[in-house]
């Protein structure tokens, strides 16, 4: 039983349900924190309470402490608005410097923090290549490195026992890599949505699965079928 698997001609190990660890570059992998969300309800009315960002954080500090982390690439939607940066405070803007100050860390820009500044350190960056894999926010189709990203929260849903469940997942198809949600506070797309069939921009004798991560091992499930949908 392993929650290890390659991708890209690297091994990568499922951190959490939501995270990656990458041996090779001592490098813990997450995408769409989207720190301040329930903040950003607030200003516009709707109240929620204003634990996710602590709670991601949270999350975030225990992983990197389970592993022997140099880098933490944050693959973006790092804050759910472009203010949320500014908002950040308390207990979650001390557990962000804790994080960056003991890391190399990396903001990736996503389409909900495109004006991110670096306020609580590290480096911004649209997309970085490491190890001839490309991380960025959104798929892009014609990129023909392998790559890793974010954006579509991916989750995988089914029957069971006569209830719905859900978990959230990785797609990975040939070249691409989508991680799910790492927010407390985000929802999820089905993994076999057309919007993710498409990113995963699979050729003719290609296949597309959701990596479901459970207590110790990982379940594989085939989304091969879906992708006829995307074309």
């Amino acid at each position: 039983m392993t929650r290890s698997f390659s991708f890209g001609g690297h091994i990568f190990e499922v951190a959490g349900d939501a995270g990656l660890y990458w041996p090779d570059q001592r490098a813990l992998l997450v995408a769409d924190l989207h720190l301040e969300k329930a903040s950003a309800f607030a200003v516009g009315g709707q109240m929620l309470p204003p634990y996710d960002s602590v709670a991601t954080l949270h999350a975030l500090e225990t992983l990197a402490g389970h592993y022997p982390v140099e880098t933490v690439f944050c693959l973006g939607d790092n804050f759910h608005d472009d203010a949320g940066e500014q908002r950040l405070g308390g207990q979650a803007a001390a557990l962000l410097r804790g994080l960056v100050a003991r890391t190399n860390w990396v903001w990736i820009t996503g389409n909900h923090d495109r004006g991110l500044t670096g306020r609580w350190g590290g480096q911004s960056a649209i997309e970085v290549e490491v190890g001839g894999i490309v991380l960025r926010h959104e798929a892009e189709k014609d990129c023909t490195h392998p790559e890793i990203s974010g954006h579509f929260h991916p989750k995988f849903r089914q029957q069971v026992r006569g209830r719905m469940v859900s978990r959230r997942c990785f797609v990975r198809s040939e070249r691409k890599l989508i991680m799910p949600a790492f927010g407390a506070l985000t929802g999820g797309l089905d993994a076999g949505h057309v919007a993710i069939m498409t990113a995963c921009d699979l050729g003719p004798d290609e296949r597309a699965e959701a990596l479901v991560p459970m207590r110790n091992a990982m379940a594989c499930f085939d989304l091969s079928a879906l992708s006829a949908l995307a074309k």
